[in-house]
């Protein structure tokens, strides 16, 4: 660990909490940085749709290790199946009509593998088992990550970065530059104040759509996809997600923890002005996710809406669809991810 030298991780959603978790748990402690505080975008307010084997090509052993590192990592942060659970997933075709399948049709229809979806369906294939299929809550496995990993030394500054100080020979990183002080985190360091710069020896960049903010790295433009998400409550929890195909394809994920995440028409993709934490969240656009999927099942139709967790957040979208991390050419000790 003191070969590695200062830290700082700039991002607190789950790739910088998951990165700050993991080198802690190699002896090697860090220092996270974030507006706002832990998953205030995505990382906080997507799906948690896990799929082991829906990436064939370049990404499917990534998919394949991610799918079944989210199972180790429930099991090592002593999530309960309220957080992180498998569960079925199938894609329903649906044609539009008010027209209810009742469960005694469901056989004679060829529908059997359909749990809830009843309004309007005229087929199925499934998309995976529990074997192939999981979910976690996003907020609750980020903070778990980072419950541990300050247990390990980790600490987590409220800033806003402006970017990353190099050496005057631009080939090594020597700190993060921070732009605006947001508020006190209450521990005993003595944070740095507006203006200053928190000394690195190694420096990632984990700010999702953000990112591309970073100037002194030649960090590639990303942009945000905004998605909107009606969160309802029915009256029992299902164990089904389904991929719609029809009314605009919405997606819809049960939680393990009784609410049920429905999303769809997203946005184009954008270079954000939004920030962090701050990002519009508009009711129309909630109120057709609503509406929609009240006349997709007539659970649904009944159930609870929770206002106060419906939201929106971007996705990160790179110029080419792939994922991209590593370190930066050139720049001894800066990251990306």
């Amino acid at each position: 660990a003191t070969s590695v030298g200062n830290v700082v991780i700039c991002g607190a959603g789950v790739i910088g909490t998951s990165i700050a978790y993991h080198l802690a748990k190699l002896g090697v402690p860090s220092r996270v940085i974030d507006p706002v505080g832990l998953a205030p975008a995505a990382s906080g307010k997507a799906g948690g749709f896990l799929a082991l084997d829906w990436n064939a090509g370049p990404l499917d052993e990534l998919s394949r290790r991610s799918f079944h590192l989210h199972e180790q990592l429930a099991q090592d942060l002593d999530l309960d199946d309220k957080c992180y659970r498998r569960l079925r997933c199938e894609a329903v075709a649906v044609d539009g009509s008010d027209r209810v399948v009742q469960p005694s049709q469901k056989k004679l229809q060829g529908l059997n593998d359909i749990d809830w979806a009843d309004v309007g369906v005229v087929g199925s294939r499934s998309l995976g088992t529990t074997d192939t299929i999981a979910q976690t809550h996003p907020k609750v496995f980020v903070e778990a990550l980072w419950r541990d990993a300050e247990k390990l030394g980790c600490e987590m500054l409220i800033h806003e970065v402006d970017d990353v100080q190099l050496s005057s020979d631009g080939k090594s990183v020597t700190g993060v530059k921070i732009k605006s002080k947001k508020n006190k985190d209450g521990g005993e360091h003595q944070e740095p104040s507006e203006g200053e710069t928190i000394p690195a020896d190694v420096v990632i960049i984990a700010m999702g759509p953000w990112s591309s903010r970073i100037k002194s790295l030649p960090v590639p433009q990303l942009y945000g996809q905004k998605y909107h998400s009606a969160i309802l409550r029915p009256k029992r929890v299902l164990d089904q997600a389904v991929f719609f195909q029809g009314f605009g394809d919405p997606e819809v994920y049960p939680r393990p923890d009784g609410d049920v995440y429905v999303c769809g028409y997203p946005d184009s993709p954008v270079i954000i002005q939004e920030e962090p934490g701050a990002v519009e969240v508009r009711p129309e656009a909630v109120d057709r996710l609503i509406n929609v999927a009240g006349k997709l099942s007539t659970e649904l139709a009944e159930a609870e809406v929770v206002r106060d967790k419906c939201s929106s957040c971007h996705l990160p979208v790179t110029a080419n669809g792939m994922p991209t991390m590593g370190p930066f050419s050139g720049v001894k000790g800066a990251f990306w991810s």
